[in-house]
């Protein structure tokens, strides 16, 4: 076993609940852009695990989640975009291995049509792998996805305001949630009325390559904390983006890439796992793990390398309201 495995392992096994932390503490995991097609794809297709430098990590967690940007699929075609990814269905049980839960709302989910994307949930239901921020309808696509771990009841939504706004779901046909922010504020109050104890919704927003999140992504995750959010989490620019507190709650503007081939630089292929610790009163500590993309677009732990929260082989923590 490499060394990198061996060093995520031991800090998978580390993050455990403060010694004055109460039993019910529930560890939440927020992984970036998951892709599996082309080169992570050709991995599994010859048995290797694109996510094995994580493992220990991922294990760790009480709940690990990803968004998933790519149809998973064997039907459809392309649509008219310039790049359009469709995974192997045979990449699901891998997948299912590490995550508990995806979020679709992305740009990428409806790359070959809303049968494609029709497939791709069926093929998630089948390897019992959770989804939110798409559906079969507008309805369905808004709805969240209530987990149930250690006595907390976290609900997780998902939106894209990236373009195609052509995947957006309608009234009756399948497609992801957009994120239109009288909806989004809607959503989160009615998880709460269905009984959520947290609730974190996951934006695919920004610009590609850009470092710092624009005046859109704050205001909007200001105002989603202010509608109830316990955090606000981001991905979709293919690089990392700032960590700030409001009001005392984390927002974490872009995770960057986790699993995706076909990027040269550094910052492209560097990304952010976040881990949150969780009770009924809110997100207690977080930190964050550095991911370094290797050439087949495969995470390997980069444990001394600086990111919000920490930085070298010490495992760190923050307390929530403080970076």
């Amino acid at each position: 076993m490499k060394l990198a495995h061996v060093l995520a392992l031991l800090v998978g096994a580390l993050w455990v609940p403060s010694a004055n932390a109460a039993p019910e503490e529930v560890s939440l995991l927020f992984a970036g852009d998951i892709m599996l097609d082309t080169l992570p794809g050709e991995s599994v297709a010859r048995g290797v695990d694109p996510f094995l430098g994580f493992s220990g990590i991922l294990a760790a967690a009480d709940l690990a989640v990803g968004n998933l940007e790519c149809s998973v699929a064997t039907s459809g075609a392309p649509e008219e975009k310039r790049f359009t990814f469709r995974a192997h269905p045979r990449t699901l049980p891998v997948l299912a291995q590490h995550f508990a839960a995806v979020g679709l709302a992305n740009n990428h989910s409806g790359d070959f049509g809303k049968a494609a994307l029709t497939e791709t949930m069926a093929h998630l239901a089948e390897n019992k792998l959770p989804f939110f921020g798409a559906g079969k309808d507008l309805a369905s696509a808004h709805e969240p996805l209530l987990v149930e771990r250690g006595g907390l009841h976290i609900a997780l939504l998902a939106y894209d305001e990236f373009q195609p706004r052509s995947f957006e779901a309608g009234a009756d046909y399948p497609g992801v949630a957009w994120s239109e922010d009288e909806q989004v504020v809607t959503d989160i109050r009615r998880a709460r009325q269905l009984g959520a104890d947290l609730v974190f919704p996951f934006l695919h927003w920004g610009w590609e390559g850009e470092r710092e999140p624009c005046a859109r992504q704050r205001e909007l995750a200001h105002r989603l904390i202010d509608a109830g959010a316990d955090a606000v989490i981001g991905g979709h620019p293919h690089v990392t983006q700032g960590a700030e507190t409001y009001h005392g709650k984390l927002i974490l503007y872009s995770l960057g890439n986790f699993v995706f081939d076909g990027f040269h630089e550094d910052a492209t292929r560097t990304g952010w796992l976040l881990r949150l610790s969780l009770t009924k009163k809110g997100v207690t500590r977080w930190d964050t793990v550095v991911a370094k993309l290797d050439d087949q677009g495969s995470p390997q732990p980069a444990l001394d390398a600086r990111s919000p929260c920490g930085s070298g082989q010490e495992i760190f923590s923050c307390l929530a309201g403080r970076r």
